[in-house]
């Protein structure tokens, strides 16, 4: 019995595919994550967890779900996931200032849309470049992108500061306008969008995605048709990359700027697929989990530790260079990622429990 949020990668160093055998079905691993995300945390969590926590943790697992999609599946790196983050918020935003009615969820698809086609421009070198000459393309588009926003006023409306608040939230007529509802908006749009990529990565979209990751001249050979593969790689992750970016702006800062997607954000996701691991929908939410969460950790100890000799400044430095630390030491004891330590773990579980169901 495979687990729910995986996929076969189908190569020796990719996440391993080992078949885990719980004792229970596999649907009752999303289904009991799904109840706990929907009904318990609501109740449980404070509005600064709401606020500060769970809805970035939230908006960078779905950026990240859709960069995974495109480097970890499709092989193809790239580096301006933000670009494509900033397309769709400022394109949500947009939509819903220029077009009179229009319903919240049609300028999110909308928007997720407008980001497929930055997408898809900037995929185009993908048909004759790779790896690192790839990535420095896609890097391209986060320097375009941002200009262009901050070039041109009518992106934000003309406002002068580029700032613009992201307008309410509101889904036929009713209101999501406190951090619990925000929060519930935001599982909803990553539930749904993580549902159909995991569903596309077991079609054969997804086995030609794998196949060109793996050996491009070997795809081509038994009939993948390899470039729009890629390109058909490019435009899906750029639009749940696009929604992404909505969740973000609208949901978790409540303004649309630039500088809410600059470069940092797109090497921050990078870091989260990479740390998470590979070509494993569920290493996405595991690797946003640690990023979301132990910088907080570590600000915590540093005020707890030195409090006040130290300014902030310092302070944030210091967690990066620990961020960084671990992320070499994390890699080199475990270069599959988090995904491999928790399939580890619930195979521990299935050896523990089955022979006690046996007795």
């Amino acid at each position: 019995m495979s687990t729910a949020l995986d996929a076969p990668s189908g190569h020796t160093t990719r996440p391993s595919t080992a078949r885990t055998h719980l004792p229970w079905p596999a649907w009752a691993t999303p289904a009991a994550t799904l109840l706990l995300a929907y009904v318990v945390v609501p109740l449980v969590a404070s509005d600064y967890w709401l606020d500060a926590i769970l809805i970035p943790f939230l908006a960078l697992s779905l950026a990240a779900v859709g960069l995974n999609l495109l480097t970890g599946y499709a092989g193809q790196l790239s580096v301006g996931s933000a670009a494509f983050m900033a397309v769709g918020a400022f394109a949500a935003y947009n939509f819903n200032l220029r077009v009179d009615g229009l319903p919240l969820p049609v300028s999110i698809v909308l928007a997720g849309l407008a980001a497929t086609a930055i997408g898809v421009a900037f995929g185009l070198p993908s048909l004759r470049l790779r790896g690192f000459y790839l990535a420095v393309s896609t890097l391209a588009a986060q320097f375009f992108v941002q200009w262009a926003l901050t070039k041109y006023g009518w992106f934000s409306n003309n406002n002068a500061s580029g700032v613009i608040d992201a307008p309410p939230i509101v889904v036929a007529g009713f209101a999501f306008d406190t951090p619990a509802l925000r929060y519930v908006f935001a599982l909803t749009v990553v539930a749904i969008l993580t549902a159909l990529v995991w569903r596309l990565v077991q079609t054969p979209t997804g086995h030609h995605f794998i196949a060109v990751r793996d050996n491009e001249m070997a795809a081509r050979v038994t009939g993948v048709p390899v470039l729009r593969t890629k390109l058909l790689a490019f435009a899906i992750s750029s639009f749940v990359i696009g929604v992404a970016g909505v969740l973000w702006g609208f949901v978790y800062l409540r303004t649309v700027e630039p500088a809410g997607f600059n470069l940092d954000r797109s090497f921050q996701i990078l870091f989260i697929v990479i740390i998470g691991g590979l070509a494993t929908i569920r290493g996405a939410f595991l690797g946003a989990a640690l990023v979301v969460v132990f910088p907080l950790l570590l600000s915590r100890f540093g005020a707890f530790v030195f409090g006040s000799r130290f300014d902030s400044g310092v302070l944030d430095l210091s967690q990066r260079i620990v961020i960084g630390a671990l992320i070499v030491a994390f890699l080199i004891a475990e270069p599959q990622g988090l995904a491999a330590l928790w399939q580890r773990v619930l195979r521990r579980i299935s050896h523990v429990v089955r022979p006690a169901s046996r007795r």
